[in-house]
């Protein structure tokens, strides 16, 4: 499969590829912990990030999102498929073997702001362990770069000597913040980065994070179930259900103009604070599939209420749609279903 038509009208590089990324997490039973078989997190995912974007990837939770994350930053080994990176003009393999040399440029901002700070650590060594690791040895240059960086995500530099429990969840998002722009990285991984905060603090980061991009240069992946806050950062947006992208567009084109069922469903959910323009709520029917048994043919077909015979028995390949080469869709009848798509205020 390949994703050449979406370049068409933007020549900017693209920073990041991936290309037919699997992750399969062996099932293991008894007394010699036999594998019996694999839930399929990754199936099959291909996406470019281009230099200074940020692409949403959006779903359902347990449709892969974070895993596909955490296997581009190799934090989990892939299954198979290939990842690039751009590193200065140069076009190089992601794997075990080159990541230590990529660190610099690709950082990992965690959901939970607790639980991926080490509590026995000051935020000085927090910010400064990437630092050290990299082997920028001056105390001084350590110290100066920490404050710049507690300046740029709006905190003080009186909270160098501070430990996680004493700030606010909103506080130490902010420190894994400064701690993922440490190496100044050209990518930046954003893993569900405001949803474990209070609404109130979600779009004081948000804006954050939009300032830091424009004041840095960043290119960001943000993987989110908010569609209204993918809405407000979001250059483009991939959709993925059940470990595959179903739909890959522009922010606009997605939210006016979807063409996946699945799309128009995440839609349907999203409250609208104005009561004359109310849309009808898609119920879908069913569970989940399975993602150690998936259906045959659309993965969405069981749940899906325009679902024909082929749909359950050919996977529908992620395609251009009505001659848009920039709307991708994984749906056989993405051509002829006339769905509803949403205006955020």
């Amino acid at each position: 499969m390949t994703l050449k038509a979406i370049e068409k009208n933007d020549h900017r590089q693209n920073l990041l590829e991936v290309n037919d990324l699997y992750k399969y997490f062996p099932i293991q039973r008894g007394v010699f912990r036999s594998t019996v078989g694999h839930v399929r997190a990754v199936d099959g995912v291909s996406f470019q990030v281009k230099s200074g974007e940020t692409l949403g990837l959006v779903g359902e939770s347990g449709c892969g999102k974070t895993t596909t994350g955490r296997c581009i930053i190799q934090l989990e080994t892939p299954t198979g498929g290939q990842i690039f990176f751009n590193k200065d003009g140069t076009r190089v393999p992601v794997n075990p073997k080159t990541i230590k040399s990529l660190r610099r440029d690709m950082q990992f901002i965690f959901q939970d702001p607790y639980s991926s700070l080490n509590p026995r650590m000051t935020v000085e060594r927090i910010i400064a362990e990437p630092l050290i690791t990299h082997g920028i040895k001056n105390k001084t240059e350590r110290r100066d770069r920490v404050l710049e960086l507690m300046s740029a995500v709006g905190l003080s530099g009186d909270h160098l000597s501070r430990f996680p429990h004493e700030f606010s969840g909103g506080q130490r998002q902010r420190v894994g913040i400064a701690r993922a722009l440490a190496l100044n990285p050209k990518l930046v991984i954003c893993d569900e980065p405001v949803s474990a905060l209070d609404v109130s603090v979600q779009a004081q980061v948000i804006n954050l994070l939009q300032d830091l991009q424009e004041q840095y240069g960043l290119t960001y992946l943000f993987i989110a179930h908010d569609l209204s806050v993918v809405y407000h950062i979001c250059n483009r947006v991939a959709v993925m259900y059940l470990g595959r992208i179903v739909e890959l567009t522009d922010v606009d084109e997605l939210f006016s103009n979807p063409k996946h069922p699945y799309t128009e469903a995440l839609f349907s959910a999203i409250p609208i604070p104005d009561p004359d323009n109310q849309l009808e709520q898609i119920i879908l029917e069913g569970d989940v599939p399975s993602p150690s048994n998936p259906p045959n043919g659309c993965s969405f077909h069981p749940r899906c209420r325009y679902a024909q015979s082929i749909c359950r028995q050919e996977e529908p390949a992620l395609t251009v749609t009505d001659g848009k080469d920039n709307h991708l869709v994984a749906c056989h009848y993405a051509a002829e279903l006339a769905l509803r798509g949403i205006r955020i205020a």
